[in-house]
């Protein structure tokens, strides 16, 4: 017997949908302005705090000789030049490091690990690895490199410290980035008869590259405002030299942890000047990262 449908349950129908369409509209607009409003908040203390830094510290920041003169033990004198050395230095040590490594891990994870109970593990002790606290990695790098490797208090232990501080983000975002190629592309280069290798190097990687720069700007940025680790390792607050890699070191952010524990009213502008100076070379390694991530990407 066939069912038969009258009018009148049509437009019910119709009409409930129509009403469950403006409710969820509705819902929508709720939670845009929601996250809106939390954007905007964001938005609002990171420019406070921005207004403070630069009220303090840019008068300090623009003082003849303070990007280019040593420490000084007078508020009003001397420089950062040392912890800007030590910065730079510290940040090319981990990207020469991390990237290979990273990259090279999250390759063989994605492209030629076995699927696994071992493989499993290792992916999952990765994963966890990359919120582990930056004061337990200073503590790994002290008994490391400082004590078992014998680099003693030098910038090397602090720079592969923060290399293990870095790796997990780096090879998580990796990994991320070359799983989102499509494996059509592996399919058609296999297809043409290149070699497993070839196809990685021509096509998952070239595809990759802007995801995998995006966990190295973040990685890396970290690992330059990391203070806690560096305290661990031996990070010093007071040079009158340029550090080596086996040398005594400082970094800006340790710089800025030594004015602010000072009494000295002064200290406590040449503290925000340093995080001017921390926050512009942040956002120069960012913009080259930047740069190349758009000059490599593929359209």
């Amino acid at each position: 017997m066939a069912t038969t449908y009258r009018r009148d349950d049509y437009l019910d129908s119709t009409a409930e949908f129509t009403d469950n369409i403006d409710k969820r509209e509705a819902l929508g607009k709720v939670f845009e302005i929601l996250f809106l409003l939390g954007l905007l908040v964001g938005l609002f203390v990171l420019g406070l705090l921005l207004f403070d830094i630069l009220r303090d510290g840019l008068a300090r920041f623009l003082t003849p000789g303070f990007l280019t003169e040593t420490p000084s033990r007078f508020p009003d004198e001397g420089g950062i030049r040392p912890a800007i050395v030590s910065s730079i230095i510290l940040g090319l040590v981990v990207i020469s490091v991390t990237v290979p490594i990273g990259v090279g891990a999250a390759l063989y994870l994605e492209e030629y690990a076995p699927r696994n109970w071992w493989t499993a593990i290792i992916e999952i002790n990765i994963s966890n690895l990359a919120g582990v606290p930056s004061i337990v990695y200073g503590l790994l790098g002290l008994g490391v490199f400082n004590y078992l490797l014998g680099f003693g208090p030098a910038l090397i232990s602090g720079a592969l410290t923060l290399s293990l501080l870095s790796l997990p983000v780096i090879i998580v975002t990796a990994r991320e980035a070359i799983r989102a190629v499509p494996n059509s592309l592996r399919y058609a280069s296999y297809g043409l008869g290149a070699t497993k290798w070839k196809t990685i190097s021509s096509h998952v990687i070239p595809y990759a590259v802007p995801g995998i720069l995006t966990g190295v700007i973040i990685s890396i940025s970290r690992a330059i405002g990391d203070a806690a680790s560096l305290i661990v390792v031996g990070a010093v607050g007071f040079l009158t030299f340029n550090p080596g890699l086996f040398q005594r070191f400082m970094a800006l952010p340790i710089q800025i942890y030594s004015y602010i524990t000072r009494p000295e009213p002064g200290f406590a502008n040449a503290a925000a000047a340093t995080i001017i100076a921390l926050l512009l070379l942040i956002l120069a390694l960012n913009g080259v990262a930047i740069y190349i991530r758009q000059r490599f990407t593929i359209h």
